[in-house]
């Protein structure tokens, strides 16, 4: 079975902390360094996504630009 190009799938399994281990070529791959904050969306029906670094402060500026419009 051939995978998309610029679609990747792991495994990661959550401690008894609920902590998870992001994979070492996830973190190569998106750049994620220890200390980053990371942003995790959650949908009952669609599971959970982590967006890229750098999505939260994009969804910040266009909620509050959303905010300043409708004033």
């Amino acid at each position: 079975m051939n995978k998309p190009e610029g679609k990747y799938a792991w495994t990661a399994t959550v401690g008894e902390k609920g902590q998870i281990v992001i994979p070492k070529q996830a973190r190569e791959l998106f750049d994620i360094k220890p200390g980053d904050t990371l942003l995790l969306l959650g949908d009952l029906q669609r599971g959970i996504a982590i967006p890229q670094k750098g999505m939260l402060s994009e969804m910040f500026a266009a909620a509050f630009e959303e905010r300043e419009e409708s004033k």
